[in-house]
């Protein structure tokens, strides 16, 4: 099976770009190659620009205070593992907590440093961080590779709090989904609302079947329509009966 997920919402979708540009970064980290620790920097940098525009502090905290207070409403109910629960809400606490006590303007570490922000003008153009562009980026590349991991990770760490806090968020989000088995007859499923359209929606279906998934929603409808795997010409609806499951997540 493969699933696919979808942001439902303008700051879902903000939160799983940083989300996967963060699992992104530490693979990249942890690898040898200039190469990779090339990719790194780029990654960090897309972190970077994605919190330049989007002030997700005060959201955030919100968000997890909520889920803090409804889930310590849960104590002492029997259908529910009093020491999961605790893990959960510890969790939510450690996040809730590095945010608040978060101090400056997020990414202000990289901005003031003149050489990050070279590599990062030139980052847009095409082939523009080539050695003979930056030939000090070119020596930093040629150095030791704990050096070069060292230095990645410490300019990381000032978002690890809200980068944690978002995992924390959609971890949350992720599990608190309803599923159902849905047919899509000739690739179109179409499901009325009940005037709240969630924040994620999960579509899971056999990897073998030539076809991937195509979701809009509002609170009123979801559409859900397949489109047939072509990677040479123009993507067409896949005519035919898809089974699926379909999971709606929401905080």
């Amino acid at each position: 099976m493969i699933s696919y997920e979808f942001p439902l919402t303008e700051r879902t979708r903000t939160l799983m770009r940083l989300e996967a540009l963060h699992a992104k970064n530490l693979h990249f980290t942890a690898q040898e190659t200039p190469a990779d620790h090339n990719a790194a920097l780029c990654t960090l940098f897309e972190i970077l620009e994605i919190f330049s525009r989007a002030d997700l502090k005060s959201d955030l905290l919100q968000e997890l205070d909520r889920q803090q207070k409804q889930l310590s409403t849960l104590h002492n109910n029997p259908e529910i593992s009093e020491s999961a629960l605790t893990a959960v809400l510890g969790e939510i606490e450690h996040a809730y907590s590095s945010i608040l006590n978060s101090q400056g303007k997020l990414g202000q570490h990289l901005r003031e440093n003149e050489w990050l922000m070279s590599i990062k003008q030139r980052t847009g153009i095409p082939g523009g961080t080539c050695e003979f562009e930056l030939p000090s980026y070119g020596h930093w590349l040629s150095q030791d590779v704990t050096l070069r991991r060292n230095y990645l990770t410490d300019h990381l760490a000032p978002f690890l709090p809200m980068l944690n806090g978002i995992s924390t968020t959609l971890k949350l989000l992720r599990e608190k989904g309803s599923t159902t088995h849905s047919v899509a007859h000739q690739g179109v499923f179409q499901h009325t609302q009940s005037g709240h359209a969630g924040q994620m929606l999960r579509v899971t279906l056999s990897k073998i079947l030539p076809c991937v998934p195509e979701v809009s929603a509002n609170k009123y409808v979801l559409n859900v329509r397949f489109i047939a795997t072509n990677y040479v010409s123009k993507l067409a609806l896949y005519d035919q009966d898809v089974e699926f499951d379909i999971t709606r997540c929401s905080l």
